[in-house]
């Protein structure tokens, strides 16, 4: 039985994207003055990412079967004091299953990519990016210090900002990455704030060597509050989570996002960025479980996000934004499971749904590759006769997606309900109310989009966009030839084929693990949870009687029911009495407005946060900079001296006479001084 990893096998894991990454950047760019063509870029890019996809599968083997474990430092970059800033590698449980669901959902992307980007003059640099991004990600998961999780962290900010903005020539597309790579600034300020109250009170970068003082840690008081240092240090780490993975409010750049390709949306919303802060509150389980104010902040928040952007997927026309706040919404459950300390089902309900997302994403595209770039599926229907492949992967995404018994999403979002039901934190009220409601509203938005692209009459030629170029031309800079009144046809295999190969496990991957993850050995010394305080995850260990028999259990409960009403009413409304969604906007305008604005919290960004930014810069610079500094300070100090010198130089005429005339009015002076000066000072009393 091997108990150790290799470190090369293990280093070869994120340098293979990486090299990849290189190769198609600099030689099949302008860059490298395009050495290698499309089709060699591709095989490298591809290859590099299947590579580290079989090792980490490899590595997956040998963690989960053999006990294998690997913790050591393969660099280290510099020694300031006592504080090591190294590179190195953790792999347990925890990092193995993150490295296969990102190089798996990496490496379908990429596989789809040859199809989907086929006809786009950034072809190469796409393929580039992509790699690049994967690369980040698994440096991220694979590290054993908060160092070398910071660089991941911001190496995946800044892929995902050269890859939503990958138009460049698209104003919307600029505007989305700058939203995106702002608001992710503001999260990570707190997550820096956190790393940096780690590194001067417990001394040190490292993962074990912090959560050996995570005890010490939370006797400590906040300098001059009577707050928990270690409930200051999980807040700010998780502002960092909230960042990263889109929780209210800094969410706002994730829609927008879907400005990028269709095939990295599946990446960031997936597998790799937006779960990164999940991973890191996971990772960082012992500390978390020491403050439950923290904890409760962390429900709330994720329970806010579940819902309420739940809500706004409602409304959506764009068959990306329906996804996308979708992901929002997932995303909240995740953060909830979180909060109820129940991290293995959050880490679980992360894989599961890296699955059965990227599928959707990359059924999107295919359906708009299909539609002839058309993104409005109030112009699509009866899509399901012209891409049966697309129409039932989709089919089999969606059902995952609102938790059907037997799917991977049932498993593990029944799991994150009933964690929350057990939950004894003050916060778990709301957010069981909040992650049942968002039961039957996943339901109807999902099924909303599934029945008026894939079922009912086809509107292709009712689209009054479709004779003028085509308002959502996801190929920027590309004509469509095929024109919009075109009957939609199936991808090529390069997009089927990927879609087929992620409906599997998006079907049978809950089934098959929640045994071992949830209540088997599978996170035994990776996940810490105080099971005293915070009894959720040995609660459910009591009423889980094996996957078929939750299955069954799960079609009498009020998730199974509240899924079915959502379905069944999104077909009443879209299918049968497609009037009725008109006449309730009609009647409920003003919540339809708040809704279509996003709840204002872009105006709020926009005119009231940015303004006031600007307006504090601008006077910050006039009066600060301007007027305080080079007025005041360095305009001033000279004007100071010259006036000073101006009447000084009077004194100083070179005349003998002058000068023996000041002699002698000083000497009167001091002698009227010394003579009345008694006097003088008594008749001024």
């Amino acid at each position: 039985m091997s108990q150790t990893l290799s470190a090369s096998t293990l280093l070869a894991v994120p340098l293979a994207p990486l090299v990849g990454a290189l190769l198609a950047g600099i030689f099949g760019t302008t860059f490298g003055g395009n050495w290698i063509g499309r089709r060699l870029s591709h095989t490298l890019t591809i290859l590099g990412v299947l590579v580290a996809f079989i090792l980490s599968a490899m590595t997956l083997k040998s963690v989960a079967v053999d006990g294998a474990r690997f913790n050591e430092t393969l660099y280290t970059w510099m020694v300031v004091g006592g504080l090591k800033m190294e590179v190195g590698f953790l792999v347990d449980s925890l990092t193995a299953m993150m490295m296969v669901v990102v190089t798996f959902v990496s490496l379908m992307v990429h596989i789809y990519t040859i199809g989907y980007m086929e006809e786009d003059e950034g072809y190469n640099r796409f393929f580039a990016y992509i790699s690049l991004f994967t690369f980040s990600m698994l440096m991220l998961v694979m590290s054993n210090n908060l160092l070398q999780l910071f660089f991941g962290w911001e190496a995946v900010g800044l892929v995902s900002y050269l890859l939503i903005g990958f138009w460049f020539n698209k104003p919307t597309a600029i505007f989305a990455n700058m939203k995106a790579f702002l608001v992710n600034r503001v999260g990570d300020f707190g997550f820096i704030l956190g790393i940096g109250l780690i590194v001067a009170y417990a001394g040190t970068l490292n993962y074990g060597e912090v959560f050996a003082k995570s005890g010490e840690l939370g006797g400590m008081s906040f300098p001059g509050t009577d707050w928990m240092l270690i409930t200051v240090i999980c807040i700010c780490l998780f502002i960092g989570a909230m960042g990263k993975s889109a929780q209210f409010p800094l969410h706002v750049w994730l829609p927008d996002s879907m400005e990028g390709p269709t095939p990295i949306s599946a990446l960031i919303h997936a597998a790799t960025m937006v779960t990164a802060g999940i991973f890191m509150v996971a990772r960082m389980s012992p500390l978390f479980e020491l403050s439950d104010t923290a904890l409760n902040f962390i429900l709330v928040i994720g329970a806010i996000t579940a819902l309420f952007m739940g809500f706004l997927g409602i409304i959506q026309n764009d068959i990306k934004r329906v996804v996308a706040y979708s992901t929002l919404s997932q995303l909240g459950y995740m953060t909830v499971a979180l909060g109820a300390s129940a991290y293995s089902v959050a880490v679980f309900h992360l894989m599961t749904h890296a699955f059965f997302k990227a599928l959707l994403f990359l059924g999107a595209g295919s359906v708009i590759m299909g539609m002839h770039h058309n993104q409005d599926i109030r112009w699509m229907g009866g899509v399901r006769k012209y891409m049966p492949i697309t129409w039932i992967t989709s089919l089999l995404g969606s059902l995952a997606l609102i938790g059907t018994p037997l799917f991977s999403g049932f498993y593990s979002k029944d799991s994150i309900i009933e964690a929350v039901h057990f939950s004894q934190l003050p916060a778990a009220g709301f957010a069981h109310f909040a992650v049942l409601a968002g039961v039957f509203i996943t339901a109807f938005y999902s099924f909303r989009m599934y029945f008026l692209v894939f079922h009912g009459k086809e509107r292709f030629d009712q689209n009054p966009e479709a004779h003028h170029g085509g308002h959502h031309d996801d190929h920027h800079g590309h004509d469509d030839h095929h024109g919009h009144d075109a009957k939609p046809h199936e991808s090529p295999w390069v997009v089927t084929v990927p879609l087929v190969l992620l409906a599997i496990p998006s079907v049978v991957v809950g089934f098959m693990f929640i045994q071992p993850m949830l209540f088997g050995d599978f996170f035994k010394d990776v996940i810490f949870v105080d099971a005293a305080k915070h009894p959720a995850m040995a609660r459910l260990a009591e009423i889980f009687h094996g996957p078929v028999g939750m299955a069954v259990h799960g079609l009498q409960t009020a998730p199974f029911w509240l899924a079915l009403a959502g379905v069944a009413a999104s077909y009443y409304m879209y299918m049968v009495n497609p009037a009725l969604p008109a006449g309730i906007k009609a009647r409920a305008m003003p919540l339809f407005t708040l809704l279509e604005n996003k709840y204002y919290l872009d105006w709020i960004n926009e005119n009231i946060l940015a303004r006031g930014a600007r307006a504090l810069g601008v006077g910050l610079w006039k009066v600060g900079d301007q007027t305080v500094i080079d007025g005041g300070l360095v305009n001033g100090s000279w004007k100071v001296v010259r006036g000073v010198s101006s009447v000084v130089r009077w004194f100083q005429s070179g005349f003998i006479f002058h000068y023996a005339l000041v002699m002698i009015l000083g000497v009167f002076a001091l002698m009227t001084w010394f003579v009345w000066g008694d006097v003088i000072l008594q008749l001024i009393k």
